[in-house]
C-alpha cells in the first residue's frame, strides 16, 4: 500500500487492491506463504521504485526471484502485436520453467485483471488482451490442470471477443435450461439409486458445458446446437480408484454404452495430470448422457491441477512431486519444457506463437515406445511427432518407421496403443517437406531449426566461392585482402554475414571486388565478371551433392532441364527476389535452353560440378517421353523393361491416344546419366516403342 500509494486502476479502485485481489484467489487454492507474499508483492519492481533488493531484504530470496520472474523484465515498444505476444511468451516461459508458482501467481493475476476488463474503455485494447488471454494464459492453465481457471479466462475472453456469438448461445441455454432442467435432476437421482443399490454411495450432479466450449465444438466440427449430444454431463464422485471401475460396470450394466465413447483417463492420464473415466449411454428416458466417473481426490486435482497438490511435509508446505506421483500423476513442469524446448529453437514471432499454440491446444493420443514407455502426443499426430518427442536426434535422423511390427509411411496417423519404432540413419537428413509430416511445435520448430542451420551453410559456401572465383579471375587472392572496408559499407557484422549476404544474392561478388579495389579499371572488373572455359567444368569451386528428391537449400534443382549426376551442370545466381525461395544457385544442364536467357549476365554464371559421392550414391528423379504402339500389354513390357534396368516409375501419364500409338510421360528415379541412357536404350530395343527421349521441362 506504501509504495503503490496514490496509483489508481482503470475502475477508479485504489491500485493495491489488485494485488489483494490476486493473493485472495491463490488463498483458494490454499498455496504456500512464499506465493501469497509474491502475489501480494507482484507489480511493486515494475510500477514503483521498489529494487528486487529490496524485497530480497525485507522477504527473502525466495519471494524475491518469484515476484522477479513475474515481473515483465522491460516495456516493449514493438508495434506488430503478435511480436510483442511472442516476445511475453519467450519470457514467461521461460521464466515459469523453473517454478511453477510464477505460472500460479500470473495466472491469478491475469484472471482478477479479465474479470475487471469491462473498465477499460478502448475497445480495440479490451479485444487485444482478451485474444491475448485466450491464446495464451488459458491453454497454460489447460497445460498445468487447473481447470477451473482455464474455463473462466475462456469465458471472460469470449465475452469481449465475440460476443454475438457469446450471447446467441446463452439465450439457447437459457431456453434448454427450462425444457429440460428438471429432467437433469431426475437422470442424476436414478444414477444415484442404481449405485447406492449396489452398495457405491456416490455424489452425482449434472453440470452444463461452458457458452466457450460449446462455440470451440461448433467451430471444430461444423454442427449446430441442436446436434450437439453432450450440453449437460454428469459427474459421479466415488470413494476410491476401485470404485470408479465398479461405478462403470453398474453404469454399463444399466443402460447400453454408445460405441467408442469410452475413455479410460486413470490408467494412462492426460499430460496434464487429469484422471477419470469417461462414457457415454443412452439412459433413463431415452437421454444421450456423458458421464465422468472420478474419485474426491480426481475431481480436485482435474479443477484445480498442480494447485492441488500442495501439502504439508516434514514440517514445511509446498508442491508435493512425489506425492503426485504416486497418484498416478506427472511432473507438472513436463508441458513446460516441452514449450522451452520450443522456444530455444528460435524462429520469428508468429513461429513462435504458432508453435506453442500447437503444443497448448491439441488433445492428447498415446503411444509406446519399443520399450513399454509411454509416449503422450497431440491427436493427428505422425511418426515424426513421436520421433521428435523422444529426443531432437532421433527426429533429426529418421529414415522411417515401424507402427507395431510393420514398416508404414511416415504420413501414418498415430492412434491409441500403437508401439511405435523409429528406423535412423546415419546422417541427420531433413527434407524441407517434412514440416507438412508433423504437428507439434516441437518438431516443426526443430525441422525449421535444421533447415535454417543448413540453409546458413550452404549459403556461407556459395558466397566464400563465389567470391574466391572473381577475385581470381581478377589476379587477386582473397586471404590477403582485408574485407573491413566491405563490411562497413554494407553495414555487415562479420566475414560469415558479408559471404550468406552473397550467397543469397543481396551483395554481388563484382561489387564485393569493386569495393575491395575501388580503383580497379572497368576492363579489369568486366574480365574478372565474365566467365571462362566453363563448359569444361575445370573452375568448378562448387561441389552439388546430387539428390533430386532432396536438393540443398541454396542448390534449386531447375525443372526446365532435371539435372541428373554426370550432367555437365553450371550454376545460375539467383537475384534477390527474383524467386519465392532466397538467393541460392538454379543448377542446369550445360545445353539447356534456358541459359540463353542469361548470355548477356556473365556475373550470374557459376561453374558447378558433382561429388564423387553423387555420382555414386544419389537417387535422382527425371522424365522420359516415349511413343509406344496402342496394343495390349505394351504399357506393362515398358515398366518391365524399366524395373529390369534398375529403375524405379514414381508417376506415369499417357496422353495423345490414338487408334495405333499413344504418348506417355515416365518419372523414373535413376542413379546417373549413364543409367538414364541405359534405361533409354533398353526402351528403344523394345519393338513395341516407336521413340524415347529425356524430356526438357
Amino acid at each position: 500500500m506504501r509504495m503503490h500509494g496514490s496509483q489508481t486502476r482503470a475502475s477508479g479502485d485504489p491500485y493495491y487492491a489488485h494485488p489483494i485481489e490476486v493473493a485472495g484467489i491463490l488463498t483458494e487454492y490454499r498455496l504456500d506463504t512464499a506465493t501469497i507474499v509474491t502475489a501480494l508483492l507482484h507489480d511493486v519492481i515494475e510500477d514503483t521504485p521498489v529494487t528486487r533488493e529490496d524485497i530480497a531484504g525485507l522477504f527473502g530470496d525466495e519471494v524475491a526471484e518469484l515476484v522477479e520472474g513475474v515481473t515483465k523484465l522491460s516495456k516493449l515498444e514493438l508495434q506488430a502485436e503478435h511480436s510483442r505476444q511472442a516476445e511475453n511468451l519467450r519470457k514467461f516461459i521461460l521464466a515459469i520453467s523453473k517454478d511453477v508458482r510464477v505460472l500460479l501467481v500470473k495466472l491469478a493475476d491475469r484472471l482478477h485483471n479479465m474479470r475487471t476488463l469491462h473498465f477499460i474503455k478502448a475497445q480495440a485494447k479490451r479485444e487485444r488482451i482478451a485474444r491475448e488471454t485466450r491464446d495464451i494464459y488459458a491453454p497454460l492453465a489447460r497445460n498445468i490442470g487447473c481447470h477451473r481457471i482455464c474455463t473462466e479466462l475462456e469465458e471472460l475472453s469470449f465475452e469481449h471477443t465475440n460476443p454475438v456469438a457469446r450471447n446467441a448461445i446463452i439465450r439457447r441455454l437459457d431456453t434448454l435450461r427450462a425444457e429440460q432442467g428438471g429432467a437433469v435432476a431426475l437422470v442424476s437421482q436414478e444414477i444415484s439409486a442404481r449405485l447406492n443399490a449396489a452398495g457405491l454411495p456416490a455424489r452425482v450432479f449434472g453440470r452444463e458445458k461452458s457458452p466457450y466450449s460449446i462455440w470451440r465444438k461448433l467451430q471444430r466440427k461444423s454442427i449446430g446446437f441442436s446436434q450437439m449430444s453432450d450440453i449437460y454431463a454428469f459427474r459421479v464422485i466415488v470413494d476410491t480408484e476401485e470404485d470408479c471401475y465398479r461405478a462403470l460396470g453398474v453404469v454399463h450394466r444399466a443402460w447400453s454404452s454408445v460405441p467408442d465413447r469410452f475413455k479410460d483417463f486413470i490408467s494412462t492420464p492426460k499430460r496434464n495430470n487429469y484422471r477419470s473415466l469417461h462414457t457415454t449411454v443412452v439412459g433413463p428416458r431415452g437421454m444421450r448422457i456423458e458421464m465422468q466417473i472420478r474419485t474426491e481426490a480426481m475431481d480436485r486435482v482435474n479443477e484445480e491441477g498442480v494447485a492441488a497438490h500442495f501439502r504439508y511435509k516434514d514440517a514445511s508446505y509446498g508442491l508435493d512431486l512425489e506425492g503426485m506421483e504416486a497418484a498416478g500423476g506427472r511432473d507438472p513442469l513436463a508441458n513446460l519444457r516441452q514449450l522451452v524446448q520450443v522456444l530455444e529453437h528460435g524462429g520469428d514471432a508468429e513461429e513462435l506463437v504458432e508453435h506453442a499454440k500447437l503444443e497448448m491446444f491439441l488433445d492428447q493420443v498415446f503411444v509406446f515406445t519399443p520399450k513399454g514407455k509411454l509416449v503422450s502426443l497431440p491427436r493427428g499426430a505422425m511418426p515424426l511427432d513421436f520421433a521428435y518427442a523422444v529426443h531432437t536426434s532421433v527426429g533429426d535422423t529418421c529414415i522411417g518407421v515401424k507402427i507395431n511390427g510393420e514398416l508404414k509411411p511416415l504420413r501414418t496417423l498415430l492412434n491409441n496403443g500403437d508401439v511405435v519404432e523409429v528406423i535412423r540413419g546415419s546422417k541427420p537428413v531433413v527434407p524441407p517437406d517434412w514440416r507438412s509430416l508433423t504437428v507439434t511445435g516441437r518438431a516443426r520448430s526443430a525441422i525449421r531449426r535444421h533447415i535454417r542451420q543448413t540453409e546458413k551453410e550452404e549459403f556461407l559456401r556459395l558466397g566464400r566461392s563465389s567470391v574466391e572465383q572473381i577475385f581470381e579471375r581478377a589476379g587477386k587472392k582473397l586471404k590477403d585482402v582485408s574485407l573491413r572496408p566491405i563490411l562497413e559499407r554494407y553495414a555487415l557484422d562479420s566475414e560469415d554475414t558479408l559471404f550468406d549476404a552473397v550467397g543469397r544474392g543481396r551483395v554481388s561478388p563484382s561489387q564485393v571486388l569493386e569495393t575491395a579495389f575501388p580503383g580497379m579499371k572497368d576492363s579489369e572488373m568486366a574480365a574478372a565478371s565474365a566467365r571462362r572455359k566453363i563448359e569444361g567444368g575445370k573452375q568448378a569451386k562448387l561441389y552439388v551433392r546430387g539428390g533430386g528428391l532432396t536438393p540443398g537449400v541454396s542448390l534449386h534443382f531447375a525443372q526446365c532441364c532435371s539435372p541428373v549426376p554426370g550432367d555437365r551442370i553450371v550454376g545460375i545466381l539467383r537475384e534477390d527476389g527474383a524467386a519465392e525461395q532466397d538467393g541460392g544457385l538454379d543448377v542446369h544442364t550445360i545445353d539447356c535452353p534456358k541459359l540463353a536467357d542469361y548470355e548477356d549476365r556473365e556475373e550470374l554464371w557459376r561453374d558447378l560440378n558433382w561429388t564423387p559421392e553423387a555420382e555414386r550414391e544419389t537417387v535422382s528423379l527425371t522424365r522420359l517421353h516415349a511413343t509406344i504402339q496402342n496394343a495390349p500389354g505394351v504399357l506393362g513390357q515398358v515398366c518391365t523393361i524399366i524395373g529390369e534396368a534398375g529403375g524405379n516409375i514414381v508417376n506415369l501419364r499417357m496422353h495423345h491416344r490414338q487408334s495405333d500409338f499413344f504418348d506417355t510421360d515416365i518419372d523414373v528415379e535413376v542413379r546417373d546419366a549413364k543409367h538414364l541412357t541405359n534405361i533409354s536404350a533398353a526402351l528403344r530395343a523394345c519393338p513395341s516403342v516407336e521413340t524415347v527421349d529425356r524430356t526438357r521441362g
